[in-house]
């Protein structure tokens, strides 16, 4: 699609799941788009009939994906109208009558879910320049069968409701279906931000720091949708740079691509490079994790130099500082591949001034950097569900493009090399102190004779529910500590985080009170176990 907009994607209106309230605002009806999984609430003046637009939608969107969606259509269109041959015993007129009789009797009810609000806290409302808006979805009604109940439990993305809302006669009914085509989302967009990169991932979502914007933008996943809300502050903005359709097909880039290190991020995130059709040439300091890539069609280097030279982007996830750095001025390391024009993407967690000096010497030789740092974890990585954050050269960021849709379902870019670094710190901070708290809790419930489960039952019932509180709460209760995000990272992560504090003297006294905690945590031999483990720190 054009800056700010999702290309159409066909669909059709289904009833939402029982305990999702639909927003206030505009009317919306909650759709099901075509060859995908995916939901959203779509305002109905993003309608649009399927058969007047369908030419139009195909010349927009070349992707198998959207073909398979369009095909999907066709042969719902098909079953639809075999069934209602099939019934045709009723009359032209009883048809009408039974439609015209339910509607009014719906419309009543339907206007009172149409008032129904989201949760608090989900929505946040907010002016600026930078809001969101929802693109045109076409829609026309389809039969008179049955609908079936959209057994997804949440939808993809929620928009920001807008203020106004008029009448409309349009049923909810559940014997109605239509079937659209259009746009889930987009970006009202400032004019300096760039054109986007094409064929982009659906569910993927580009975000570019811009220093000069009032309005702060913050996003919460839903999935991998983003909701959007809008706060008006002072601090810098975020601008989505390139949103996408809801479905749609990834065109891998034909550069050639380098990966440095298998560990638990790493392995994940060539899984998907090769899965979505990328070149990707591996390495890893035990070559044996390398085998499995292979097998499923990446090339074997020998050495990270080899690698880098015979690649034109290098990614690489290693644990801490240390290994960045030997990685890249080691023996046969990084260093000894970059010739003017090779890329260097460093995905691993680590400090400004580590990162900032690496970038240094790679540009110095002609080379180009990116700083990366992902969140997420094991399984995040497996889905192809990390969050990117990205900060150097821009025109690399780009040119990365595919490789960050096939891995994530986000990415910011965040300026100059350093920022990223600091921005991980930051956010792995707030999970590690968050994680030793959890287990801080678990453990004063049981000395106190109270029921874990029931803490954790109370706490998914509250404002804290969360994916991440849930798992790790699962895996204390169960005594699964098989890593997902390994205990000594994790305490890597924090000792850092508490560095950059000491640089600006910054007071980060929950930081290190948890640190305390995970290094007893180490001490007890828990290094290698899942973050969660953290809780074994607390058992007298």
């Amino acid at each position: 699609g054009k800056l700010g907009r999702y290309p159409p994607w066909p669909g059709k209106i289904v009833n939402p799941p029982k305990d999702l309230k639909k927003p206030r605002g505009k009317k919306c009806f909650f759709v099901k788009f075509f060859g995908t999984e995916d939901h959203a609430w779509i305002k109905v003046e993003q309608l649009k009939p399927y058969h007047p637009h369908k030419e139009e939608m195909i010349k927009i969107n070349k992707g198998k994906r959207f073909q398979q969606a369009v095909d999907a259509v066709e042969e719902f269109l098909r079953k639809t109208k075999g069934k209602d041959q099939a019934s045709s015993h009723n009359s032209t007129e009883e048809k009408n009558r039974h439609n015209s009789s339910e509607e009014r009797g719906k419309q009543s009810a339907g206007e009172e879910k149409r008032k129904a609000s989201l949760p608090e806290g989900k929505v946040k409302k907010g002016t600026g320049e930078g809001k969101k808006r929802v693109s045109s979805v076409s829609s026309e009604r389809g039969s008179k069968s049955p609908l079936k109940r959209a057994q997804d439990q949440s939808p993809r993305k929620r928009g920001r409701p807008p203020k106004d809302e008029k009448d409309l006669t349009i049923p909810e009914s559940s014997t109605v279906k239509r079937v659209m085509t259009g746009t889930v989302a987009g970006f009202k967009w400032p004019p300096s931000v760039s054109e986007p990169v094409k064929d982009s991932d659906p569910h993927f979502h580009h975000f570019l720091l811009s220093q000069t914007e009032k309005p702060a933008v913050c996003y919460q996943a839903i999935t991998k949708k983003l909701k959007v809300c809008e706060e008006e502050t002072g601090s810098t903005s975020i601008q989505a740079a390139d949103s996408t359709a809801v479905n749609g097909s990834i065109t891998p880039t034909d550069k050639k691509i380098g990966f440095l290190g298998l560990g638990l991020m790493g392995s994940g995130i060539v899984s998907n490079l090769l899965k979505m059709g990328h070149t990707v040439t591996v390495w890893n300091r035990t070559a044996e994790k390398c085998d499995l890539f292979i097998q499923e069609g990446a090339r074997l280097g020998r050495t990270p130099a080899e690698v880098v030279s015979t690649c034109d982007i290098t990614f690489a996830c290693v644990s801490d500082p240390k290994a960045a750095k030997d990685l890249v001025l080691g023996p046969s390391g990084v260093l000894q591949g970059i010739r003017p024009g090779k890329c260097y993407v460093d995905m691993s967690t680590v400090d400004a001034d580590t990162v900032t000096e690496l970038a240094q010497v790679i540009v110095s030789r002609g080379g180009r950097f990116l700083e990366a740092p992902v969140s997420g974890n094991q399984q995040l990585s497996n889905d192809g569900m990390l969050v990117i954050l990205a900060a150097g050269d821009r025109g690399l960021y780009e040119d990365c493009s595919s490789c960050f849709q096939a891995m994530g379902k986000t990415s910011f870019f965040l300026g100059e090399v350093g920022n990223a670094a600091k921005m991980m710190l930051i956010v792995n901070m707030v999970q590690g102190s968050f994680m030793a708290t959890i287990a801080e809790g678990l453990t004063l419930a049981q000395v106190t004779g109270q029921s874990q489960q029931t803490l954790l039952d109370i706490l998914n019932q509250g404002q804290l529910a969360s994916i991440f509180l849930d798992q790790k709460c699962q895996n204390i209760l169960q005594g699964n500590f098989k890593p997902d995000f390994y205990l000594k990272y994790i305490q890597k992560d924090l000792r850092l985080a508490i560095a950059l504090g000491d640089s600006v003297n910054h007071p980060t006294p929950m930081a290190a009170a948890a640190n305390e905690v995970y290094k007893r945590a180490k001490a007890l031999d828990q290094s290698d176990n899942d973050m969660s483990a953290v809780y074994r720190a607390y058992i007298h």
